[in-house]
């Protein structure tokens, strides 16, 4: 795969991150921080990866909070940014299949690592299906 891949978190996340890290090693992924367990503020986080999946230094980003609920919506601020929360492997596929999601947001409190790294995994791999799909990205677009 030669895909540039970010993530980041906040301290909920730190723990969940680093697992990720470690196990998608080989991929490269750049690891945006936080470095540890001290409390941040997640939109700080979120925003960085956000900004940089946007500005096309990074093809997708994978941000990790307690629940997920507050880097989503973080990174769903930055225009050209599609962040979906997802809990499991169904809801990482269609992310990319139907919605091209460049950013994968997750709840470090709400997923197992195990689950964890399944999404990854998937988020990674599937594309975006386009056809009907294209026409109801196209639309959120103009939202921004």
């Amino acid at each position: 795969m030669n895909m540039k891949v970010a993530i980041a978190s906040d301290h909920a996340g730190f723990a969940l991150k680093s697992a990720l890290c470690r196990h998608f090693a080989n991929l490269g992924i750049a690891d945006l921080g936080t470095n540890s367990e001290q409390p941040v503020d997640y939109p700080d986080f979120a925003a960085d990866l956000a900004r940089r999946v946007a500005a096309g230094e990074f093809d997708r980003g994978i941000v990790i909070c307690g629940s997920g609920i507050g880097v989503s919506i973080a990174a769903n601020k930055i225009r050209g940014v599609r962040a979906a929360l997802c809990h499991n492997a169904y809801t990482a596929e269609m992310a990319r299949r139907h919605n091209d999601a460049n950013v994968l947001a997750m709840g470090a409190r709400v997923v197992d690592v195990d689950t964890a790294i399944q999404m990854v995994e998937i988020f990674l791999r599937t594309e975006f299906e386009g056809g009907r799909h294209a026409a109801r990205v196209a639309k959120i677009s103009t939202l921004e």
